[in-house]
């Protein structure tokens, strides 16, 4: 971890800011290598260019931190204490009370920036946000190994939903047997709430499965992703029930041609946008650019939405060793819709396609 902290001061240095205050799970893991979900509980890490990095984190976490590979100064409390008290106490003992410090605007609540600001008025505090997500974009071997891991277990978690699937089946019954087939091979957590949608349903990009059957006729789209060892898989796939139309073939061979398109685009060097473009183009040239209603992707790692945003309108070049999904769909209300997703790594060779899971239309039943 320690070239995760040393890249963190060069960073503050870059941003002339003294010291930066990481509160988000993902952040906190990524450079302390404590994985916990602190709940309503304060975990953070301090770090600036006076002295080593602090982990603040109940005491009782102290001895999961210290497996965890934690090696340096630990500030614990127990839940009648205030630890933001106790924070300033440290900060003013050992003279590293800061000019300014970072933070994380997109993660941290209101009531705990003002807890900051009260405790330390004579600190001005900043946006941490984007260089500490930028620290993360590019990802080493072992990441490689972990979101390889992870995505072999979407694949799995795919397989077992579809084989899942027969006749009175709920959306909610096949979202438990496939989440029950993971966690029989060890899966403790899954990246985001799966989505098992049907028929008119899949043609909300966020629906929420519930008590619908499926029929025969309906699309059925699964949405899912895991957790490994801190890292995350996201994968889509729509497969047809029983039958389907000659229009429900046409849209999901569009959608299918279309991630297609948008991997190969996927180059070093190759602006962002002209991923998204690769498959936005192919959707509008066949009739749906009005039912494509997202960006293509998202980065992916130890957060399951990351950066890059593989939107239209960011110019920013792909580079080696990037993590992220693409996930072209369309969506046509009242009728129903298909998106098929794939998790890539991008190599100097071009795009590595971590999600394995056929992306053909497939009958089931």
């Amino acid at each position: 971890m320690q070239h995760r902290i040393d890249t963190l001061l060069r960073q503050l240095k870059d941003n002339q800011t003294d010291s930066v205050f990481i509160t988000s799970m993902e952040n906190v893991y990524y450079v302390s290598n404590y994985y916990t979900d602190p709940h309503e509980r304060l975990v953070a890490v301090f770090a600036d260019q006076k002295d080593a990095p602090l982990l603040i984190l109940p005491a009782m976490e102290k001895e999961d931190a210290l497996k965890a590979g934690w090696k340096e100064e630990m500030l614990t409390y127990h839940d009648h204490e205030n630890v933001w008290q106790l924070f300033k106490d440290y900060l003013k003992e050992r003279g590293r009370v800061p000019a300014s410090m970072g933070v994380e605007k997109d993660h941290m609540s209101v009531i705990r920036l003002e807890m900051l600001q009260q405790i330390l008025p004579e600190v001005s505090f900043g946006n941490a946000t984007e260089f500490l997500q930028y620290q993360r974009i590019i990802k080493d071997k072992k990441e490689y190994t972990l979101l390889k891991q992870a995505a072999v277990l979407a694949d799995y978690g795919v397989k077992k939903g579809i084989e899942a699937i027969a006749a009175g089946k709920t959306e909610l019954q096949i979202t438990a047997e496939l989440e029950y087939a993971l966690k029989q091979e060890g899966v403790t957590s899954m990246s985001f709430a799966t989505t098992v949608l049907s028929g008119a349903k899949t043609a909300s990009p966020h629906g929420t499965p519930d008590g619908k059957q499926i029929a025969p006729g309906d699309l059925v789209l699964f949405d899912l992703g895991v957790v490994f060892e801190g890292y995350c898989s996201d994968i889509t796939r729509t497969v047809g029930y029983k039958h389907v139309t000659a229009d429900q073939q046409h849209i999901h061979d569009t959608v299918r041609v279309a991630l297609e398109k948008a991997t190969a685009a996927s180059q070093a060097g190759t602006a962002i946008a002209e991923i998204d473009k690769a498959a936005r183009s192919h959707i509008e040239q066949a009739g749906y650019g009005q039912y494509f209603t997202h960006r293509v992707g998202h980065g992916l790692g130890i957060g399951v939405h990351e950066f890059p945003s593989l939107s239209s309108n960011n110019t920013q070049a792909m580079q080696e060793g990037m993590c992220y999904t693409i996930e072209p769909g369309i969506y046509m209300p009242g009728v129903g819709g298909v998106r098929i997703e794939d998790d890539i790594f991008l190599t100097k060779n071009g795009p590595d396609v971590l999600t394995a899971y056929p992306r053909d239309l497939q009958i089931i039943g």
